[in-house]
């Protein structure tokens, strides 16, 4: 709606500027005449009073109703009192009129509340160009193997659909059958194709980009998809507003008083002085009160909002509370999950010894051979490594599952056996020296251990633990030079915590925490001088997340949409935390300055309308007043653009 009143106002008051006097007496041109241009003014002014003016005046009626004038009831006195002068100085020739002012007054106004409906829905503009990706038909495939094409607005849980290379997931989804190549950026941010393959989860929009097709049973549609959990985010964030913008709807609340009450001293002083009632205190009355109108303090806030809101999209984080990014500078103390949120959440090799008859190389490419149809995390783990390290595989034979023990297969002619420290105790095998040392000081932090054994021989150890994210330490140390503490909270054992936490240099961990006492840690954590952010998947975290000040839920695909978060970082990078905090500082300091310099014009311009500097030859006309206050909107407008120079990393 404002958008469209916006740029209709706009057109109509560029004829309004042109043909007003006081304009063309500033700029030294005459305006073409004609029949009946006298009237293109008040005409033009009024259909700009009407249009974009009266939504003003129908939203300042409840804040009269409710007595608490606001930034509506005082917008929408100068645009009465304005027309209402301007219109009777065409009558009564009262010396000055304020058509131009009243115009770009409405359109300034009509900019602002624009921008401030448009700025949370900019952080979705990924989010509605994945929405474009979404097919308008699925493939499903039924119990007897036959496809059909089916609308996806009737798919349902349950349903099996059937996604070729190069097509979209049409609904959340499980794979069930086929391993292929996903492009997830338009929903998590990350760059490259994720490997999918039997039980992995699928998420609407993302596109099959491999050259296999996948099959995969719907787990949500519609509403209840990722997309539309994180559409609900955006819609929540644009209902609620921040500290600052009520420190601004405050401040034009005194300003509207204090322009009623400046209004009628200068009216009772100047009658005193000129005893009577003239044209230039009419005149001084109606410019205290336009004056007072915060063209600037209008746009203050709207702008910053819609500016960091798109800057924090463009870093990856959906805002959902705009208090929690207008007070993220405040926190003193980060509380963060372990699993998921400080590493990858999945089972990755972190270490590799191997004795005298195998190098590492060898050993890693014939472990990963032998776990080659293996599902267990463990042997995909092996996969992986040897996949990232680019080494071959070589085909194996007689893979056996040994329960209880590991795996074995035949490669080369050779048995080789894969297994933990069961497998060497029931072999009756010794390790050697070197092996044992390195099991052992990976048991010491908490990692799990794995043998491989040739012919009766162990030949090779491997260590698994749960991938550190390779920005989690960043993060820990900018946190650190930031001067907020660090506190991992996480349900894993004491000998886990511990080396996670000291290879990260956290401050302080608390181990084997039950999902239900991150709640109570949380709030021992707060106090007078604490400020506490919770950083966590938002499943487990939820009650911990919804106690902290503000909460973060960190996580992709359908972690994504947490009911529970105050703010969502998409890209699953802790350094955006770090991010959010300097983003934070930084917008609250435009806001506040945006706050002093269009609330303090009008404190300044007021008394100097009123008239108080008469005595020493100082007036300030209504017409320059009326300049000086749309200068005032741009040094607002200009200060909150620099927001966007922000170094967010620094």
């Amino acid at each position: 709606m404002f958008r469209r009143r916006f740029w209709a106002c706009l057109v109509l008051s560029v004829p309004v500027l042109l043909w007003s006097d006081t304009i063309q007496d500033w700029f030294g041109y005459t305006a073409p005449r004609f029949a009946g241009s006298d009237l293109i003014v008040p005409l033009l002014a009024t259909a700009v009073f009407v249009y974009g003016g009266i939504p003003f005046i129908r939203m300042a009626i409840p804040e009269l109703r409710d007595r608490a004038p606001g930034m509506m009831t005082l917008i929408s006195l100068a645009i009465f009192v304005a027309y209402g002068f301007s219109m009777a100085s065409l009558v009564w020739d009262l010396g000055a009129d304020f058509f131009w002012e009243l115009a770009t007054l409405i359109d300034v106004m009509l900019l602002g509340h624009w921008l401030e409906m448009r700025s949370v829905r900019q952080a979705s503009g990924a989010l509605d160009a994945l929405a474009e990706l979404l097919p308008d038909t699925a493939e499903v495939v039924d119990e007897e193997g036959d496809v059909t094409e089916r609308p996806v607005g009737e798919l349902s849980v349950g349903d099996v659909v059937l996604i070729r290379p190069g097509a979209s997931a049409p609904a959340d989804a499980t794979v069930v059958d086929g391993s292929s190549k996903v492009n997830e950026a338009m929903v998590t941010g990350e760059s490259r194709p994720v490997d999918k393959e039997q039980g992995d989860p699928l998420i609407a929009g993302t596109v099959n980009v491999g050259d296999s097709s996948l099959r995969a049973r719907v787990s949500a549609t519609g509403d209840d998809t990722a997309l539309a959990g994180i559409m609900r985010l955006v819609a929540e964030a644009q209902a609620s507003k921040s500290p600052t913008q009520l420190l601004a709807d405050r401040a034009a609340s005194i300003l509207f008083y204090a322009a009623l009450a400046a209004a009628v001293a200068t009216a009772i002083v100047w009658i005193i002085v000129d005893r009577s009632l003239t044209q230039d205190t009419v005149a001084r009355v109606v410019t205290v009160l336009v004056i007072a109108c915060p063209h600037a303090l209008g746009l203050a806030i709207p702008l910053v909002v819609a500016i960091t809101t798109k800057i924090a999209a463009d870093n990856g984080t959906l805002i959902r509370n705009r208090e929690a990014i207008d007070t993220a500078r405040r926190i003193t103390v980060v509380a963060t999950d372990k699993t998921g949120t400080l590493t990858e959440g999945r089972i990755g090799l972190v270490g590799v010894a191997a004795g005298s008859g195998m190098d590492e190389d060898t050993a890693l490419a014939s472990a990963a051979a032998v776990e080659g149809d293996s599902e267990h995390l463990i042997a995909k783990a092996l996969r992986d490594a040897a996949s990232e390290r680019d080494l071959s595989t070589s085909s194996v034979s007689d893979f056996e599952v040994m329960k209880g023990r590991g795996v074995a297969a035949t490669l080369g002619g050779t048995r080789i056996e894969i297994g933990g420290p069961r497998l060497i105790e029931q072999l009756d095998i010794d390790p050697g020296d070197d092996l044992l040392q390195f099991a052992t000081r990976e048991g010491d932090e908490g990692h799990t251990v794995v043998y491989l054994v040739r012919d009766g021989e162990a030949e090779a150890a491997f260590s698994f633990a749960d991938v550190i994210r390779k920005e989690s330490s960043k993060a820990v140390e900018a946190l650190h030079h930031m001067g907020v503490e660090v506190v991992m909270i996480t349900g894993d054992s004491e000998q886990v915590a511990s080396s996670v936490a000291a290879e990260l240099g956290i401050d302080d961990y608390r181990a084997e925490v039950l999902p239900e006492d991150k709640d109570r840690i949380i709030d021992e954590l707060k106090g007078p001088d604490a400020f506490v952010a919770m950083v966590g998947d938002g499943v487990n975290d939820a009650p911990a997340l919804a106690r902290a000040d503000i909460g973060i839920a960190i996580g992709s695909g359908t972690d994504v949409a947490v009911e529970s978060a105050d703010l969502v970082l998409v890209k699953s990078n802790p350094l955006d935390i770090v991010r959010i905090l300097h983003l934070s500082g930084a917008a609250y300091r435009k806001q506040i300055q945006n706050i002093w310099w269009a609330a303090g014009y009008n404190i300044v311009m007021i008394p100097l309308a009123a008239g108080l500097l008469a005595p020493w030859g100082i007036l300030i006309p209504p017409a320059l007043g009326a300049l000086l206050m749309s200068i005032s909107t741009v040094v607002v407008a200009a200060n909150a653009q620099l927001l966007r120079n922000v170094d967010l990393d620094g």
